[in-house]
């Protein structure tokens, strides 16, 4: 039996059977792991209360296979609040580290950047800035996050002044000056990324980089977080 406390927030949870929850954590020291939260569905207990998302936890789980046991939860910190878009924002967080982080996988790279995202929600901060940075500490820890500073072909500093296309896999690569018919990427707005920058140039160009990089990732079938906030605001 296990009596490790994991550090945790719920990502996800799921009826399972007439009495219990499967439920998907991300955790600091082992990564996306689910467990049986057993005879809490229908129960008024501390502990079903305490397994929604966006709520510090810490807890314990047992079991030898895949899917463990949850044996005991607490919470470490007041839960969440996120209104209005901030929730929104926050599902899609919770949907991508369920859909694209693999089970057993510990990151601290991500799981900071997950607390981060978070924090920012709730305190009102560019929610685009907020998602593109934890779309990018995704990226890095699958190894997708391209150099943006270097033209891959040329093996030359990206320059301000040039269009780059991106090439899956490869990374940017200048287009020459005579070709005018490709749209590509501005170095500017490259080289603002590389040092943290979001000015509306650099956010327009990490939006469609973050979508290309994550589509094979995601796979075929749709994020439901995004289906529900197009549908609640179809002009965004």
């Amino acid at each position: 039996m296990n009596t490790d406390w994991l550090t945790a927030y719920v990502l996800h949870r799921r009826p399972y059977r007439e009495t219990s929850y499967i439920v998907d954590f991300f955790t600091l020291e082992e990564g996306r792991v689910s467990a049986v939260a057993k005879g809490v569905k229908n129960s008024k207990s501390d502990k079903k209360s305490l397994l929604q998302p966006f709520q510090a936890l810490r807890l314990q789980l047992s079991g030898k296979s895949e899917l463990k046991n949850l044996r005991h939860v607490e919470s470490t910190a007041p839960s969440i609040i996120l209104p209005g878009t901030a929730l929104f924002c926050a599902m899609y967080v919770n949907e991508l580290c369920n859909r694209i982080m693999p089970a057993g996988l510990a990151s601290d790279l991500v799981f900071d950047a997950y607390q981060q995202a978070l924090a920012s929600l709730s305190d009102a901060v560019d929610v685009e800035v907020t998602l593109r940075q934890f779309e990018f500490a995704l990226l890095d820890e699958m190894g997708l996050l391209p150099d943006f500073t270097l033209d891959v072909e040329y093996e030359l500093p990206i320059e301000a002044g040039r269009l780059y296309n991106f090439e899956p896999e490869v990374g940017f690569v200048v287009i020459p000056e005579d070709i005018t018919h490709l749209r590509g990427f501005p170095g500017e707005a490259l080289l603002a990324l590389a040092h943290g920058e979001f000015t509306p140039l650099s956010k327009r160009v990490a939006k469609v980089l973050c979508r290309d990089l994550l589509r094979p990732l995601i796979g075929d079938k749709p994020l439901k977080s995004r289906e529900l906030f197009s549908r609640i605001s179809p002009k965004r």
